[in-house]
């Protein structure tokens, strides 16, 4: 045989080592690391959504909830696996858009380490106060903040956070000291906020229902266009004097860069499929968040969009960027 038919036979068997494991896939459980903590509304999200999805795989999908640290913990432990599908990931805005402008040295490249597989959603967030702090609307809350300097504390998912990018827009635009308190995830967050460990937050609105419902935590304003139906009494932020925050949260699937192609279109087919259901998408609107999947292509473009939004704000939050140091 010819070094030329050597050549063509290897690439052919390559090619049919390719497919045969794409027809294959998975064979094994998944690991998917989610960027928050458990108990928060995406975490709920993912594990209804896993339920669905294992028995569609054929193999059961192990979720590890990595929170902390806007997740760079979760997107480095994602970057550094083996890609061959068996490690996913499940990372928002801040790993993906905002970390890069906040830190130096991440343990990670958002533009490089990764492959996007699929937009899942947008959130609607709403801005929530403790219950024992009598504040009926934002007025009151900014009046409140201005008349006593560093008394009042806001949860966030760490410095650079989207949590934290608010309340740093915030507290520029009210000439306030509101004070970040780091926590790892909506769930957390929302019991420091009902305790009144910390006086108020911007999350998903998923997150506090239960709360708001029960009398521990009230909600101020939400950050949709329209009110929005599970809390139809709260104005949103244009309504509250809000307006001008061009930020929007959203999560995502990604994957190692180097993951099969046909694994990444497989995965992407059966998470598009799940995302578009009628009946899953009436569950995502009943925790408040918006279904949005994408192609990967169409996700990647989205990446790229959104890093620029990310440091139009950013430059308004009058934001400094700092070395990263691994907790």
């Amino acid at each position: 045989m010819t070094r030329l038919g050597r050549i063509f036979l290897g690439l052919l068997f390559a090619c049919a080592a390719v497919t045969a494991q794409a027809q294959t896939y998975p064979s094994r459980p998944i690991r998917l690391i989610v960027s928050i903590a458990a108990g928060s509304v995406t975490d709920v999200i993912v594990r209804k959504a896993t339920m669905e999805l294992s028995p569609q795989l054929g193999q059961p999908i192990i979720i590890e909830n990595r929170g902390t640290a806007s997740g760079i913990i979760a997107a480095q432990a994602c970057a550094s696996a083996k890609p061959d599908g068996y490690t996913l990931c499940v990372l928002h805005h801040d790993a993906m858009s905002y970390n890069p402008l906040h830190f130096a040295n991440l343990p990670y490249d958002p533009a490089t380490d990764f492959v996007p597989v699929t937009r899942l959603y947008f959130i609607n967030e709403g801005l929530f106060v403790s219950s024992a702090l009598g504040v009926k609307s934002v007025a009151d809350l900014k009046a409140m903040a201005q008349a006593k300097p560093g008394s009042l504390n806001f949860a966030t998912l760490g410095d650079g956070s989207f949590p934290d990018l608010f309340l740093r827009w915030l507290n520029n635009q009210w000439g306030t000291q509101i004070v970040g308190i780091p926590y790892a995830g909506g769930g957390p967050a929302a019991q420091a906020v009902a305790a009144n460990q910390v006086q108020m937050t911007r999350f998903g609105i998923g997150n506090f229902l239960g709360l708001v419902r029960a009398g521990n935590v009230k909600a101020i304003a939400v950050s949709s266009d329209q009110r929005s139906p599970l809390l139809p009494d709260v104005p949103t932020f244009d309504e509250s004097g809000l307006k001008g925050y061009p930020g929007k949260g959203w999560w995502g699937l990604l994957a190692p860069k180097g993951t099969p192609a046909d694994v990444v279109a497989k995965l992407n087919s059966t998470f598009v499929k799940l995302f578009s259901d009628p009946k899953f998408v009436q569950y995502l609107e009943s925790q408040a968040v918006v279904s949005a999947p994408t192609t990967p292509a169409e996700f990647a473009a989205f990446l790229v969009e959104d890093r620029k939004a990310a440091e139009s704000l950013v430059k308004v939050a009058n934001t400094k960027r700092k070395e990263y140091k691994p907790q």
